[in-house]
């Protein structure tokens, strides 16, 4: 796809708040958040832990290492999390016998019972949305192929003019 440069992009128009990319994606992930909030209060579980489950869920044990990959956060974000789950009572932290570098994360039989509770969440978000299963599953596609386009680039350094004009 041919990339626009700065002199063919109305220099006025480009820095409008609502015709950024970025804006409209952080406004509806605020909107879903608060959406999520109330349901999972009632789970006792923040976004980020609730999470931290589905993967948990899908998966069973984990390291902290393949949920940080899974989930896109370093382990400085995840362990206060994990650990706020563990005094939850819903997983369970271990070092790995085989390699004591390694923390294993595991769900407790409360944490695994959660997931009957935490079922019908998708439902109710898929009705909020007003969209069809349909609707669902191509935005979601189109978000993950833009994550994945997105980790493949890199921006040219504004100190560099030549990375500016290969752009």
């Amino acid at each position: 796809m041919p990339r626009s440069t700065p002199s063919e992009v109305d220099s006025q128009d480009v820095l409008q708040l609502d015709k950024q990319l970025c804006f409209a994606l952080y406004a509806t992930t605020l909107a879903m958040t608060k959406l999520y909030k109330p349901l999972l209060d009632r789970l006792g579980l923040t976004y980020p832990q609730y999470l931290v489950m589905l993967v948990l869920w899908e998966h069973g044990q984990q390291t902290v290492s393949e949920l940080g990959q899974r989930l896109f956060l370093d382990s400085g974000t995840l362990t206060p999390l994990l650990k706020r789950l563990e005094v939850a009572g819903k997983v369970e932290r271990r070092r790995d016998a085989a390699d004591e570098r390694r923390v294993l994360v595991r769900l407790t039989p409360a944490g695994q019972a959660l997931r009957a509770a935490a079922s019908r969440l998708p439902l109710d978000i898929a009705c909020a949305t007003q969209c069809s299963p349909q609707e669902i599953a191509d935005l979601r596609q189109r978000l993950h192929d833009l994550r994945r386009r997105l980790d493949l680039q890199s921006l040219p350094s504004a100190s560099s003019p030549a990375k500016r004009r290969a752009a």
